[in-house]
C-alpha cells in the first residue's frame, strides 16, 4: 500500500514527493491514512484536536468531489474520537486548495511566514 501511496503523492505533488519511508514514519507516529487510487489523506487526532497533515487527489480526478468527501470522512472520524476542532496548513499561493477548504467550512486563523520553501502557510481551522 505504501508504494502505491508514494506513487500517488508524486503524481499529486511532483515538485516535492514523499517517499515510502515518509509515509511509514507518519503511520508509525500515530497518523491515520486513508487512500484509494484517486486520492489520499493523512491526519491525526490528539486529545480534542485533529490535524490534516496532507491531502491529495490524482490530477485526473480533481474537481470530482473526492477531496470534499475525504474531508468529511476525516472530520467524522475525528469527531467520533473526541476532537472538537480540526486544523490544517495550506500554501498561500495554492488557490485551489484554499478554495476547497473555505468551501468546506475552514477559516483562516493565522499565518506561518515562509513555511513552504519561502511561501507563507495559511493556518485554517474548523469546529467539528
Amino acid at each position: 500500500m505504501l508504494n502505491e501511496l508514494a506513487h500517488l503523492h508524486k503524481l499529486c505533488f511532483p515538485h516535492k514527493p514523499w517517499s515510502v519511508s515518509d509515509f511509514a514514519d507518519l503511520k508509525q507516529s500515530g497518523c491515520d491514512i486513508m487512500a484509494s487510487e484517486h486520492g489520499f489523506v493523512v491526519w491525526r487526532v490528539v486529545a480534542d484536536q485533529a490535524e490534516i497533515i496532507t491531502i491529495g487527489v490524482h490530477p485526473d480526478a480533481r474537481g470530482t468531489g473526492i477531496a470534499s468527501a475525504m474531508l468529511t470522512l476525516v472530520e467524522n472520524d475525528a469527531k467520533k474520537r473526541g476532537a472538537t476542532k480540526i486544523f490544517l496548513e495550506v500554501a498561500e499561493n495554492n488557490a485551489p486548495a484554499r478554495a476547497l477548504y473555505e468551501h468546506n467550512g475552514y477559516v483562516r486563523i493565522g499565518t506561518r511566514p515562509k513555511y513552504y520553501d519561502g511561501t507563507d502557510a495559511i493556518v485554517m481551522e474548523k469546529n467539528i
